[in-house]
């Protein structure tokens, strides 16, 4: 068993983590990112579009290829949002045939959009029997039972919690014995040449683009910078080994502008 390491309530008080490039403490990180996500939940859907040129959308294809997911799975979505990659797995399964699916994100605004657009495509009642599930919670410390879930996603929210050492903990906690996680997130390119664009397109374009579509050019700045800081595909794969899980593995996406890592709890 894997201890869940909680820091001491001194170091809670006087510990720095980063915030894109600024430097705050530890206790403001959560509300920062909340208001980052409350200022663009009612755009976010169509900013990933956008910023991405639609491949944001081949990327969590491919997550949920990997995932593979059946009937009946009881399934975790962290920082599920806008219930993008649940309904992508309702869409895969069957609403009919799927399993209890729970979407939790930090941030109400984001749950409210989700809500708001399952109602839209008829994902309520006798048509989604089991039913998507939105809660509202901290990824480094779920309000729910052990060994309750057969599977856990997480796309592009990791880099935004404070301890991301806890988040997994608290991902591998939830998971039955067998159960598999998978991360889709931003990563470091592999390409030198890419890397050049994409650094001048992240600093550059994506702030001007967020601003004029979402009226916010902040939180787009936040991205990019979120993503410079966040670990190394290998980093991230030792992290997951740190937190309990086995049969660590990852797939770089376009060049590693993301990856995809997939753990088990055995």
């Amino acid at each position: 068993m894997v201890a869940r390491m909680q820091p001491s309530p001194e170091n809670k008080a006087t510990a720095t983590t980063h915030f894109g490039f600024q430097e705050v403490a530890e206790s403001e990180k959560a509300q920062r990112v909340r208001g980052v996500f409350e200022s663009v939940a009612t755009r976010y859907d169509l900013m990933n579009d956008l910023m991405s040129g639609g491949i944001h959308r081949l990327w969590k294809s491919a997550m949920i290829d990997w995932l593979d997911p059946r009937p009946a799975m009881a399934l975790l979505d962290l920082a599920g949002g806008t219930g993008d990659i649940a309904q992508r797995v309702l869409a895969r399964v069957g609403p009919d045939r799927a399993g209890p699916i729970t979407v939790c994100d930090l941030t109400p605004a984001m749950l409210e959009s989700g809500r708001a657009r399952a109602f839209d495509r008829g994902l309520v009642g006798s048509a989604c029997p089991n039913g998507l599930h939105w809660l509202c919670g901290d990824a480094q410390d779920l309000p729910l039972p052990d060994r309750a879930f057969d599977a856990c996603t997480m796309a592009f929210g990791l880099r935004n919690v404070t301890r991301i050492g806890e988040a997994l903990s608290e991902a591998r906690r939830v998971l039955k014995p067998g159960g598999r996680f998978l991360c889709l997130e931003f990563s470091h390119v592999v390409l030198p040449a890419l890397a050049q664009i994409y650094d001048l397109y992240s600093f550059k374009v994506l702030p001007a683009l967020g601003a004029r579509v979402a009226g916010d050019g902040a939180a787009y700045r936040y991205l990019a910078e979120s993503i410079r800081r966040f670990p190394a595909q290998d980093e991230l794969a030792a992290l997951m080994r740190a937190a309990g899980f086995d049969q660590v593995r990852y797939r770089n996406l376009t060049g590693g502008i993301a990856a995809i890592h997939s753990a088990w709890r055995l």
